[in-house]
């Protein structure tokens, strides 16, 4: 880990502590959303930094953030660029590029949309699917094994909940 993380990790409230300690600690403040802006920060730069080891799992030449895109393809089936743009929160042009890299890698390929001649539809190779679906199940491998102690409803409980800040954050 970077040592952003390891500074991150020192601002954490102590054990049993009611306030946030360490340098630059605010007083006046939601502490609930101060830590809950916290503890995301932290996952958020894990999340970031395990997307690019997955991507390059995928293909070592893989951008990192080309993984959700996999992901959104492996569970949607065929799209359309303009679908994914949205999805994903990016605009055309960056689309664009980040799909002819992938169908350069052989990740993905298009299609002739059939609702619809002019336009393309998007989707994963059986290549791209069976390397995408390997490193998948091994993450997956991976949570099952740091939650390991962790209750089947508090896993479900997290799920819901992380679930409900993204539709959420659709608004």
């Amino acid at each position: 880990m970077g040592a952003d993380v390891h500074e991150y990790e020192n601002l954490r409230r102590p054990e049993g502590g009611d306030q946030p300690s360490g340098p630059g600690t605010e007083t006046g403040v939601d502490h609930e959303f101060l830590e809950l802006e916290r503890e995301l920060t932290l996952l958020f730069r894990r999340a970031r930094a395990r997307s690019g080891e997955m991507a390059r799992q995928v293909h070592p030449d893989l951008e990192p953030a080309a993984y959700g895109l996999l992901q959104r393809l492996e569970e949607s089936g065929p799209q359309r660029a303009t679908a994914l743009a949205a999805f994903i929160g990016v605009g055309k042009a960056t689309m664009s590029r980040q799909l002819r890299a992938l169908e350069d890698l052989g990740i993905v390929a298009r299609a002739p949309d059939p609702a619809d001649g002019r336009a393309w539809l998007v989707d994963l190779t059986e290549t791209g699917r069976s390397r995408f679906r390997a490193v998948r199940d091994a993450r997956r491998a991976r949570y099952v094994r740091q939650m390991a102690g962790w209750d089947r409803a508090e896993v479900a409980e997290l799920a819901r909940l992380i679930g409900r800040l993204n539709s959420d954050g659709e608004e």
